[in-house]
């Protein structure tokens, strides 16, 4: 019973790790332009294909493909900031809540059409596990663990140590207040957008190595996804780490007393009681 019980911990923390990367992002997105970013799932699939662009067509390890992935999706994620979102800033939120629910639809129609419907995985065969006691602990989870604290001290040393790090939490917490003290927000926004599409990249790679390359793998995960970012705290970052990590371990350890299929329905389930309950979130982010 015990071993259960770390082995569903070991997998919570593995799928917190991946919804606390996405959730950064969304919160990210949130906290500057106040929009909730539906298409930030599919961003997340755009990252898994494209390294495996690298992967399956040159051969070469994830590790390498993994800046590339994050290149490509920074560069989508600018794109479609400079074309669709900044037209429709004066617009009203709602408006870029749609506009982004259309932009999730073209991402998607994009990756069916160029990798196909079919699923696809990094590498074939079985991955032997390490055995410690009687848990067994999979190489890659591993590496999703060590890549996502990895990933988490490099934003936190970007949001405290350095001037557009500081220029964000500014403009967070005060928009026009930020603008008015001379703070370049144009190029703040871009920033952000590089950094929730490099995030965003990097966990649609960890989900591809945890389960497998699917053309709606990123929209599956995008109630987790959201329900890490509220829980946490709606715009604030390091909510969302907290927030993805408890809805990850939630899920799983769920799966000792529900159908693994419906697991989906513990975030769903958390984050409308946190939005009774507590409707800022565990980080006082906010409310919506």
């Amino acid at each position: 019973m015990i071993g259960d019980i770390i082995q569903l911990l070991i997998y919570g923390i593995v799928t917190g790790s991946i919804l606390a990367l996405g959730a950064i992002g969304v919160s990210l997105v949130f906290s500057i332009l106040r929009f909730a970013h539906f298409a930030h799932g599919d961003l997340m699939t755009v990252g898994a294909y494209a390294a495996l662009v690298i992967v399956a067509g040159l051969g070469m390890p994830i590790i390498v493909a993994a800046p590339f992935a994050v290149l490509v999706v920074a560069v989508v994620a600018i794109a479609i900031e400079l074309s669709i979102y900044r037209p429709l800033r004066e617009s009203s939120p709602i408006v870029l809540l749609i506009s982004s629910f259309g932009m999730a639809l073209i991402l998607r129609s994009a990756v069916q059409l160029i990798w196909g419907t079919g699923n696809q995985v990094y590498a074939s065969g079985i991955q032997l596990p390490i055995r410690v006691g009687g848990i067994a602990i999979k190489p890659d989870h591993l590496w999703i663990i060590a890549g996502t604290l990895g990933l988490i001290a490099a934003l936190h040393v970007f949001l405290q140590y350095t001037k557009f790090g500081k220029a964000m939490r500014a403009m967070a917490d005060n928009v026009d207040l930020a603008r008015i003290s001379g703070i370049p927000t144009s190029r703040v926004i871009m920033i952000a957008w590089i950094i929730a599409g490099g995030l965003a990249a990097m966990a649609g790679i960890f989900l591809a190595m945890d389960t497998r390359l699917h053309p709606v793998m990123g929209w599956q995960l995008l109630l987790p996804v959201f329900a890490a970012a509220i829980v946490g705290g709606i715009g604030r970052p390091y909510g969302a780490m907290a927030g993805g990590l408890l809805i990850g371990v939630a899920m799983e350890m769920s799966t000792m007393v529900i159908n693994p299929a419906y697991k989906q329905a513990v975030a769903f389930a958390l984050m409308v009681a946190t939005l009774i309950v507590r409707p800022t979130g565990i980080f006082r982010g906010s409310s919506l």
